[in-house]
């Protein structure tokens, strides 16, 4: 998997926000993926728990923007961004991992209190 098909599934995962589709988080996670947000959290593993994680941020109105470049190497891709919700936000960096099909097996969220704010 290239860079480009790389930072075109972190774009994807914008979008996912942007539209509130479910939709596309089912379309860019592999069905035994496991997230990890924030790191140092229990995770959440396989799409049905991935999917009622993201509910929860998408029907709370969270929206993404990326606030830097997709970095990209070996099967993996970081991205800055930010969490908009209202007048909280949020500074992340995400880490995603691909199988060879191109879906993401893992994401893990480095983001704590100190990234907040309002």
């Amino acid at each position: 998997m290239d860079a480009s098909a790389k930072t075109a599934t972190v774009e994807k995962y914008v979008e996912a926000f942007d539209k509130q589709s479910m939709d596309l988080i089912r379309e860019i996670y592999a069905d035994d993926a496991v997230v990890e947000d924030p790191v140092g959290t229990d995770p959440y593993r396989g799409i049905d728990a991935i999917c009622s994680f993201y509910e929860r941020g998408l029907g709370a109105g969270a929206k993404l923007r990326l606030t830097g470049p997709v970095r990209c190497a070996g099967n993996a891709a970081a991205f800055p961004f930010q969490v908009v919700m209202g007048d909280m936000v949020i500074n992340i960096i995400d880490v995603f991992e691909f199988n060879d099909s191109g879906k993401v097996t893992s994401m893990k969220a480095y983001w704590g209190p100190e990234s907040m704010e309002s």
